[in-house]
C-alpha cells in the first residue's frame, strides 16, 4: 500500500484515445487521512478534461461530475521547501446523483441545511439519489504538470452499498419512480434517430416505452414519455440543416459540428467524389450488437433530396427481426476506390470497439454496388435482394402503365429475365425479346434501358459468386 512519499514514484499514465475513464487506468491502494483505503493514479494535468468526460460516459451508470468543493493556493516563494504532497490546486468531484437523497425512501443529508454558501447543486434536486461516488484531483507544487486522482468511492452506490442510479437500478428515479420514464443517452439517441427517419410519434412512443420497461420502468409514464418525445421533435424541427447558402459549405460546417456522428467524409474535388458517412453512437452500438455473425442489408434510395444524391441506409435486424438503421452513406460515386474508402472506415470504427466483430453476409439491392470491394473489406458473402429489385420494377410499371393485363404480363416476363441465370436462358436474348414485345410502353422502357439493361450481366455475376 502506497504512502504519501511513494505517490511521486508512481508512473504517470496517459491512455490512448480522446477520452478515457477509470477502467483504463491502473490504480494503487493508498491509506487516506481518515484511515480509509483510497485508490490513486497519476495522469498528465492537460488530460483532466478527457478523464472527466470519459468517466461521465459510463454505460452502466451514465452521469456527470460536478465540483463539490475546491481550493487553490498561490505560489508565494519558489525557494520555500514544499512537502511532496503539497498541492497548488484541489478539487473534489462528486457524482451529480449525490450525495443527497431525495428519493421515495431517502431524505436530504443533514449537512444540507448548513450549506448556505456552497456551490450550486444539480439542476433538479429530485434527481439526487444519495450516490457516494466521488474523487479528488490535485495539482502538486513539486510536479505541476501531472494530476493526482484520488478515488474515495468508485462505485455508484448509496450509503447502504446499493446501486442507486443507471440502467441497472430499477427503483431510484426519485419521488416519482413509477411514473417517470427512464431517460438515458441510448434511449434519447434512439428516439432522435427514429424522428429523423420520419417515423410516426405513436410508433416512436411505443418503442420508447418498451425500451424503458427493459430498464425496469413502469409503463404508466406514457404522458410524460409522450411529452418528452414531442420535445425532441420540437428541438429537431427548430434546428436548421442549412448552415450556409452554399450546400458544400453547409455540409462542411455540419461535419465540423458533429465529428462523433461522422465516420467518413470526403469533400467534392476535381479528383475525388463527395462521400458522407453518418453513424451515431447508438447506431454503432446496435451494429456491433446485432451485426456480429449476422447479416447487414444495404437499402438504396435514389433522388430523395434536392441534389438527387443516392442515400445508402445500412440495416441490421434485431432479435424480433425488425430492421434498424445503423449507418447512412450519401454519395454519387460507385467507383471501387470510393466504396473501399467508406466501407473500410466503417469496418475500422467497429473493430476499434470490438476487434472480434465479423459479418456473416452483406445484402445489396442495387446493380451499381461494387460487390467485389465489399466482399474484400468485410470478408463475407454478398447476397442479392431480389425482392428489392422486383419491387423497383413493379413500382415503375404501375407508374407508367395503366392496363392491368399488360402490367401482369410485363412483370411476369421480367421475372423470367431475373431468374435467367438459374434457368439457363440467355439473359441478353430475353431482354431483347421483352423490349420488342412491349415497344409501346415507352415510359417503362426508357427507365429500364437507362437503369437495368447495361447491368443485366450483374445477375450472372452474383450466380458465379
Amino acid at each position: 500500500m502506497a504512502n504519501e512519499v511513494d505517490i511521486l514514484k508512481l508512473p504517470v499514465q496517459d491512455p490512448p484515445g480522446k477520452e478515457f475513464s477509470s477502467s483504463h487506468l491502473i490504480w494503487y491502494k493508498f491509506e487516506g487521512h481518515r484511515h480509509t483505503v483510497d485508490e490513486i493514479a497519476l495522469i498528465p494535468y492537460a488530460r483532466v478534461d478527457d478523464f472527466l468526460k470519459g468517466e461521465a460516459d459510463n454505460v452502466e451508470c451514465p452521469t456527470r461530475f460536478r465540483i463539490e468543493s475546491g481550493r487553490k493556493r498561490v505560489r508565494l516563494s519558489s525557494t520555500k521547501m514544499r512537502q511532496p504532497t503539497e498541492y497548488t490546486e484541489f478539487r473534489l468531484y462528486w457524482c451529480a446523483f449525490g450525495p443527497d437523497n431525495y428519493g421515495e425512501s431517502g431524505t436530504a443529508l443533514p449537512s444540507k441545511k448548513f450549506r448556505t454558501g456552497g456551490r450550486k447543486r444539480a439542476v433538479r434536486p429530485e434527481a439526487m439519489r444519495g450516490c457516494m461516488c466521488h474523487f479528488i484531483i490535485k495539482r502538486l507544487f513539486v510536479r505541476p504538470h501531472i494530476a493526482v486522482i484520488v478515488y474515495n468511492q468508485r462505485q455508484h452506490v448509496d450509503n447502504t452499498g446499493t446501486l442507486c442510479h443507471g440502467p441497472l437500478d430499477r427503483n431510484s428515479l426519485g419521488p416519482r419512480t413509477m411514473t417517470h420514464p427512464y431517460v438515458s443517452d441510448e434511449l434519447r439517441q434512439q428516439a432522435m434517430s427514429m424522428i429523423y427517419l420520419g417515423i410516426s410519434e405513436e410508433n416512436i412512443l411505443q418503442k420508447y416505452m418498451e425500451n424503458a420497461e427493459t430498464f425496469g420502468r413502469s409503463g404508466s409514464g406514457g404522458d410524460l414519455a409522450s411529452k418528452y418525445v414531442q420535445k425532441l421533435e420540437v428541438v429537431i424541427k427548430r434546428s436548421t440543416y442549412e448552415l450556409d447558402p452554399d450546400d458544400l459549405s453547409s455540409v462542411r460546417i455540419w461535419v465540423e459540428r458533429h465529428p462523433k456522428n461522422v465516420f467518413f467524409y470526403q469533400d467534392s474535388t476535381d479528383t475525388g467524389s463527395f462521400i458522407l458517412g453518418i453513424q451515431t453512437e447508438w447506431q454503432l452500438q446496435q451494429m456491433i450488437r446485432f451485426g456480429n455473425n449476422s447479416l447487414i442489408a444495404a437499402d438504396t434510395t435514389f433522388g430523395i433530396n434536392k441534389l438527387k444524391y443516392p442515400l445508402y441506409t445500412l440495416l441490421v435486424f434485431d432479435s424480433n427481426y425488425h430492421a434498424l438503421p445503423v449507418a447512412w452513406v450519401i454519395t454519387r460515386s460507385f467507383a471501387s476506390d470510393d466504396v473501399r474508402k467508406w466501407t473500410k472506415a466503417l469496418r475500422d470504427r467497429i473493430h476499434a470497439k470490438d476487434p472480434s466483430w465479423k459479418l456473416s453476409g452483406f445484402t445489396v439491392d442495387d446493380a451499381a454496388t461494387e460487390i467485389a470491394t465489399i466482399r474484400d473489406v468485410f470478408q463475407c458473402p454478398i447476397l442479392l435482394c431480389l425482392w428489392r429489385v422486383r419491387r423497383a420494377w413493379l413500382k415503375n410499371i404501375t407508374k407508367t402503365c395503366s392496363n392491368m393485363e399488360v402490367r401482369r404480363e410485363m412483370f411476369k416476363r421480367l421475372g423470367h429475365i431475373m431468374y435467367s441465370p438459374w434457368t439457363g436462358v440467355d439473359s441478353v436474348d430475353a431482354v431483347a425479346e421483352f423490349m420488342q414485345d412491349f415497344v409501346d410502353q415507352s415510359g417503362f422502357l426508357k427507365y429500364f434501358k437507362s437503369r437495368w439493361v447495361p447491368k443485366i450481366g450483374w445477375f450472372s455475376t452474383f450466380m458465379d459468386a
